[in-house]
């Protein structure tokens, strides 16, 4: 089983970047590559994405730590995010399993495509921005 790890650093705490990712309802309106999520169970959800539909099985949430996923029928087989306090924000660490070390390459720049577009929610919101307002294709 291959693995990867990316960080990035956010200025926002641990606890704001925690409820982004622990709150499905904002799912489609930061990550790049959700398009639709939609609840099938308890902490199970179908995702189509931009590179197809998977399920995503919650598997374990640590308050303001981190939050780890089960999945099925995408790249990768389990993943998750880990929060660090770093000064006055957090370093975000993105990790995943996946079967095909062929794809190391691709599914690293998507883990960092992923990573970038926490940041700029987690930072947009820190900042008061509303977020019916926000549009992840044109963030900056």
């Amino acid at each position: 089983m291959a693995k990867l790890e990316r960080k990035i650093e956010i200025n926002t705490t641990p606890n704001k970047i925690y409820g982004i990712l622990n709150d499905d309802s904002l799912e489609t309106i930061w990550n790049i590559t959700v398009n639709e999520s939609t609840e099938i169970g308890t902490d199970k959800y179908s995702l189509k994405t931009t590179v197809g539909d998977m399920t995503s099985t919650i598997t374990q949430r640590l308050q303001d730590e981190r939050i780890s996923y089960a999945m099925e029928g995408g790249p990768f087989s389990k993943m998750g995010y880990i929060l660090t306090p770093k000064g006055d924000g957090s370093e975000a660490t993105i990790w995943a399993e996946f079967e095909d070390e062929k794809q190391e390459k691709i599914l690293a720049i998507a883990g960092e495509m992923l990573l970038e577009s926490l940041k700029k929610f987690a930072e947009y919101r820190e900042t008061g921005g509303a977020i019916e307002e926000y549009n992840k294709k044109k963030a900056k």
